[in-house]
Parts: structure tokens; sequence; C-alpha cells
């Protein structure tokens, strides 16, 4: 009788096989899931943007000695929680939370020389908010002037992080976003939420299809290319789910439909470039093996445990890649980047996230 011939899976790692890799070992001890596409050596800048989700690897960047990029750090003088407040340090600009690659590709757009940024600002009483921004500045502006010379430093401070960057880690949140009829700009919240004023006339909610995910994504990757050509980019997924839908449906397949989405783009845009990668942080929250069990009370908030568990695989799979211990030791914290800049206790991360105000409105 004659030996059965080799197929693909003989050939393939433990890692590949659900009962061995996911099914059989404790939860925790789950290791192998991202291997990177390409190194990032200690010194290489790296620019985190995206969801409130984001913020955390900023800071596992810098505990493991890496070289996390603070394009726009805070100016001397206000303290922590004037830092926090204000938008410093939590990503590597002062765009605040950016939920969708439509959003992402506007902040390039406008930083990069290839649109005109919208010039209107805000009232509120008689201070002035910027509508693309508007938790950065809890106390509002003094005028108009005041925000848009504020906004410029934002826009330089993105020209700067996209131009000397290494590596782009951009986190993917939503595909609900809100778009104005007037100018055709895409809204970081909901008008009339977190601040400003909802007119119905003008304000429309879409939510993104795969296709216009990819193409915004896509756009903002090659804008990003045409001051740095050599950017790598690194994408993830907020686990977290969304707070409200303004589809009018159950909150729960609206997440579903969001995310699914949201991981064909990163999944496909790192099928086409061989300089784009994906890392698995919404597996590492959401599968199934894990009961659950890094979500707080809401079933919404990670918890700090899940935050540290998901960036233990995050340097896990970077240090492996260029040789580096597995568990990296304390490196000295640079002096040029405040100590607040990601919290990870599960309240401050509400408290940080623009589209936690929406529980606000819930009927019960």
């Amino acid at each position: 009788m004659g030996v059965c011939p080799l197929n693909p899976y003989q050939s393939l790692p433990v890692r590949s096989f659900w009962r061995p890799a996911v099914a059989e070992p404790d939860p925790l001890d789950i290791e192998g899931v991202w291997v990177p596409k390409f190194a990032l050596g200690q010194d290489d800048p790296v620019v985190t943007a995206g969801s409130c989700f984001a913020a955390r690897i900023g800071r596992a960047l810098l505990d493991s000695g890496m070289n996390w990029f603070d394009a726009e750090p805070a100016p001397p003088g206000l303290t922590r929680e004037e830092r926090q407040e204000r938008g410093y340090g939590a990503f590597s600009f002062r765009t605040g939370n950016i939920y969708t690659p439509a959003v992402l590709r506007q902040w390039l757009s406008w930083a990069l020389g290839q649109a005109e940024p919208p010039q209107e600002a805000w009232a509120d009483g008689d201070r002035w908010v910027d509508p693309y921004r508007p938790a950065i500045e809890p106390g509002g502006f003094a005028s108009p002037a005041e925000m848009l010379r504020s906004r410029d430093v934002t826009l330089a401070a993105v020209r700067t992080a996209v131009t000397e960057a290494k590596c782009l880690v951009f986190t993917m949140g939503l595909t609900e976003a809100w778009r104005d009829a007037v100018d055709g700009t895409v809204y970081p919240t909901c008008p009339g939420t977190v601040r400003g004023t909802f007119d119905a006339g003008r304000h429309s909610p879409h939510n993104f299809t795969f296709a216009e995910a990819h193409r915004d994504m896509t756009e903002a990757i090659a804008m990003a290319r045409l001051v740095n050509p050599g950017l790598r980019i690194l994408l993830t997924v907020s686990p977290q789910p969304l707070t409200a839908t303004a589809t009018g449906g159950h909150a729960l397949p609206a997440n579903g439909y969001s995310k699914s989405v949201l991981r064909a783009v990163a999944g496909q845009l790192a099928l086409e470039d061989p300089d784009v990668d994906y890392f698995p942080s919404y597996e590492l929250i959401t599968g199934p093996v894990f009961g659950g069990r890094f979500f707080g009370p809401n079933q919404r908030t990670v918890t700090p445990e899940g935050v540290d568990f998901v960036m233990r695989h995050f340097m896990a799979g970077l240090h492996g890649l260029h040789s580096g211990p597995a568990q990296p030791q304390p490196q000295p914290r640079r002096t040029d980047v405040t100590d607040d800049v990601t919290a990870t206790d599960a309240s401050s991360t509400d408290a940080a996230c623009e589209d936690a105000v929406l529980d606000y409105y819930s009927p019960r």
C-alpha cells in the first residue's frame, strides 16, 4: 500500500490549528497570534492615531523603551488633569479620537495640503468650539480665530508626524458617522452630542460600506506616502463595541456590522500591500475562548487586564521579530512625554472616548 501524499495541512505550524492553539491552552497562555510583517527598531518613530483604544499602544511602546512620537506635546504649566482634558498625549497629535478611515483621510488631506479645512466654528455661549475636535478643549476657545490657530498647530503636528514616522499605527473603531450636507465633511461625533447643535437639514448619518472604508483607507495611506514613501502602516480594530447606533436597529448586530467591515478592510489592505500589517487586538479581546472576561460590567469597556493582555501580545510579536526578549526589560522613561499619556483604568478610558457620551441619551 503506497504512502499517502502530503497535503498542505501536514506542514502547518501548531498555531494554525484551533484545537492545540486555541481550545486546549489556558486562554491566558495562548501565544503566537501575531507574526509581524516588518520589524520596528527601538529608535524608529512610531505614530499612533484612531479610536480611544489606540491610545493604549503609545503607552505600551513607551514602557518597552521604544520611540512613540508625540508630535504635539502639551505646553508647560498644565496639570496632569488639564493635559488629559485637553487631549494631549493620547495620540501623536491632538485630533481627538479618529473613529473612521474617512476622518483619517480628511485630517491628512487638510494637513498635507490636499484640501482646505472648513473655517466654521461652533458657538458655545461666549466661547467657540472646533466642530472637528469638539472634546479637546473643554472650556472652548475665546474666538473663532483662536480655534483656527489651535487647529493649525495640530495640522502642522500631523504633517510632521506623518513625514518623520517609520510606522503609523491606526485603530479603526466605527463605520457609523455624521456628514455635513453643506461642505461634505465628516464629523468625529454627531453634532449636538459632545458639543454643537444638531441640524436635521444639514447633518445626516452615514454607515460606511466595505468599499467606502477601503477606499478611504487606501487614499489616506497614499497621501501619507506622498511625503513619506517608506511609511509602514499597522492597522488594528478596536474591540470596544459602539455605544449606540443611529440606524434605529439593535446595537448588537449594528456593532457586528461595523467591526466586520473594519476587520475585512484591514485584512484586505494587509493582503494588498507588503508594508501594511494587521495586529489582532480585536480577536484577543472578543474571541469566544476568552468568554468576555476582558470586558467591564457594561460589556463594553475593556478592562485594564484586557489591555495588558493585548499589549503583551503586541510587544511579544515586535520583540520576537527583531530577536528581542519575549518580555522586554523596563527601560528609562522618556522625559519629554507625560506619565499620563494613556491611563489604563476603565473609567478614564470611557471618559476619553467621545462616542461614550451617547450613553447619556439612552432612554433608560
